[in-house]
């Protein structure tokens, strides 16, 4: 997307960035610059970078979980900057995986699952219901009464994925979910996220700067210095991307 080029609406958005940009420290630091970009449904996209490049400031401001400094988000083709209640708006529509999977120490992985749900008005058998399925969804019903404690890394991000899809969201945002995990269980969290998007037509954004994540999906865009580089089916980096070095400013950046 070329700077000062805006997305044009489509009936098919769920997800639209124009011009949206992201400064810090009484804008000494820019995290994103001008950055305009557009999730239709049921895609499956990874925005790819390097440490430093602004993609987790991006998946802060695509999740609502900060706000531009200038430009604006819509989910729907609504502006966020309308919703006057952005907790309800995350807990009802969007769903989060976080690298380090934030999962409560003193509830089971049934009860963890269940979180999501207490902004609901479904009521406690219910709840415990779709945790359950939720849990057999992702392969741990076995493990269902257990600790995260008593739980390996693969089956705890396992477990933040059900209750990420707690409430039905209509989008699901993941930052590095295979960060902390070993080849063979990032794979079958990878194996996972395709099967939500097959059979399931689950949107999915992952933030990643690892290449066999970006591979999972039909859609990536690379982002450098805040600056959305290329974007596409194409999973080959720009030309100079695999010589690029992060800069001084690195450090402050998300």
């Amino acid at each position: 997307m070329n700077k000062n080029q805006t997305v044009a609406s489509n009936p098919n958005s769920l997800l639209r960035a124009e011009r949206i940009s992201r400064t810090y420290s009484d804008g000494s630091v820019t995290a994103l610059d001008d950055v305009s970009l557009d999730i239709l449904r049921g895609q499956y996209v990874a925005i790819m970078g390097p440490s430093g490049s602004g993609k987790s400031t991006l998946l802060n401001l695509l999740g609502a979980l900060d706000r531009p400094t200038a430009g604006e988000i819509y989910f729907e083709n609504q502006p966020l900057s309308s919703w006057k209640n952005l907790d309800g708006f995350r807990s009802h529509k969007l769903g989060f995986v976080f690298q380090s999977f934030y999962l409560l120490p003193t509830l089971t992985a049934v009860e963890n699952v269940q979180i999501p749900m207490f902004e609901t008005s479904l009521p406690s058998s219910e709840r415990v219901k779709r945790a359950k399925d939720l849990l057999e969804a992702v392969g741990m019903s076995h493990r269902a009464n257990h600790m995260p404690l008593k739980l390996s890394v693969g089956e705890r991000q396992r477990v933040a994925i059900a209750r990420a899809l707690a409430n039905n969201p209509a989008l699901l945002l993941a930052d590095e979910p295979t960060g902390n995990l070993d080849s063979r269980s990032g794979a079958a969290v990878l194996d996972l996220f395709d099967e939500l998007h097959q059979n399931r037509g689950v949107t999915i954004v992952v933030i990643t700067h690892g290449q066999e994540v970006a591979d999972r999906a039909e859609r990536v865009i690379w982002i450098r210095d805040g600056h959305v580089l290329q974007d596409g089916e194409s999973h080959d980096p720009p030309a100079d991307f695999d010589s690029f070095r992060v800069h001084a400013k690195r450090e402050t950046r998300a």
